[in-house]
């Protein structure tokens, strides 16, 4: 199976027939910061990948930006 990592851009080869967590594992990359691709469908750490199988993993970005002014807050009120 041909895994395709980002940040940086490698192809690494592996032994497929297995569940993409064990997949994840052996790479030693935590399941909840990377999305799993193959071909055009999100799959999930539970699912078996082939050894014909090309997946691509995708670090999870997160961000956003500082609420708008007036914006609720969780914060008490005073």
């Amino acid at each position: 199976m041909k895994v395709i990592l980002r940040n940086p851009r490698r192809e690494v080869e592996m032994a497929g027939g297995r569940r993409v967590k064990e997949v994840l594992r052996e790479l030693d990359i935590l399941p909840e910061t990377v999305l799993v691709i193959r071909g055009d469908e999100l799959i999930t750490p539970d699912q078996v990948v082939r050894d014909a199988d090309t997946i691509e993993l995708r670090p999870v970005m997160s961000g956003g930006s500082s609420p708008p002014s007036g914006a609720a807050s969780r914060a008490p009120l005073q």
